[in-house]
């Protein structure tokens, strides 16, 4: 791989289940902490990196040198600010997305991995261990049941319009903000749903949820392998003005800005984003750091 114009659709299908097997793989070490003694500590921003984390991404990490050398990974433990910017084409990792919840014995974590060129996710995978589920897309979306660590017999899945009785939507457990709140309450919600991590894009993508707005801060990581996932299943995910999410952003640390992921693109045009993330709200409560 070169270049973005030579990955082929075939080759992005192959790329894509090998990442599905990759983040099975690294859910069995999750699975093996969650509700379980896991040692953990703050970072600097004040979110909880644990010795699941770590141990997932270093697995995840081996496998993609071991598979495609040569290509730059950005994760989310090993990131450090000013590290060198990627080239055109490089992975987006988050070893355990829903770290909170995740120390707190929910089972809807994920891991998450996306492969990128040209700044949009071309190939992706989406695993959901506590819930035995993973999701991945090259040119379209699969779903599969996690069978003994690896990925079952995978089906197609697309998005759904717009259901006739209303939305169902997407929130976090643990982040909120008046600004989503005030984009949702301009769409006919039916029904909101706490979820946890990007679990969020896979039900979308499997037309079980209509929409997830999401104001507050977030990092490529978390949304790479979800808005690709997304994508590839009929919906999008846009920023304010209706673009897509560009990722890469090295100058910016790769921090996102206010995004909404949707099954029925109809439904953008009816969304009014605000131009920046607020701060991070109040509903998040601490994490006790933990001796590792």
């Amino acid at each position: 791989m070169t270049g973005a114009a030579t990955i082929s659709g075939p080759e992005r299908e192959r790329i894509a289940a090998a990442l599905a097997e990759i983040a099975c793989a690294a859910g069995e070490i999750l699975r093996g902490y969650h509700r379980a003694p896991c040692p953990h500590a703050l970072k600097p921003d004040g979110s909880p990196s644990s010795a699941a984390d770590i141990e997932a991404e270093d697995l995840i990490v081996a496998a993609l040198a071991g598979r495609f050398p040569g290509i730059a990974v950005i994760a989310e433990e090993r990131h450090r600010d000013g590290a060198a910017r990627p080239g055109e084409i490089f992975f987006l990792v988050d070893p355990l997305d829903g770290t909170r919840d995740f120390l707190a014995g929910t089972p809807d974590y994920s891991v998450n991995i996306a492969l990128v060129a040209g700044e949009r996710p071309v190939a992706a995978a989406l695993a959901a261990p506590g819930l035995g589920r993973v999701w991945w897309a090259g040119p379209a979306t699969v779903e599969a049941p996690v069978i003994a660590g690896r990925p079952g017999a995978g089906r197609p899945v697309r998005t759904r319009p717009v259901p006739e009785a209303g939305l169902l939507a997407l929130g976090s457990r643990r982040h909120g903000d008046a600004a989503t709140a005030t984009c949702l309450a301009a769409l006919p919600v039916l029904e909101t749903r706490q979820v946890g991590s990007a679990v969020k894009f896979g039900l979308i993508a499997a037309g079980e949820a209509d929409i997830y707005v999401r104001c507050g801060p977030t990092m490529e990581w978390d949304t790479a392998a979800g808005d690709h996932i997304v994508a590839a299943a009929g919906g999008c995910v846009v920023v304010p003005g209706g673009g897509p999410i560009r990722y890469g952003r090295h100058g910016s640390d790769y921090r996102n800005g206010p995004f909404a992921a949707m099954g029925d693109p109809s439904l953008a045009q009816r969304l009014a984003l605000p131009a920046s993330c607020g701060t991070r709200g109040p509903d998040r409560p601490p994490v006790t750091a933990a001796a590792s």
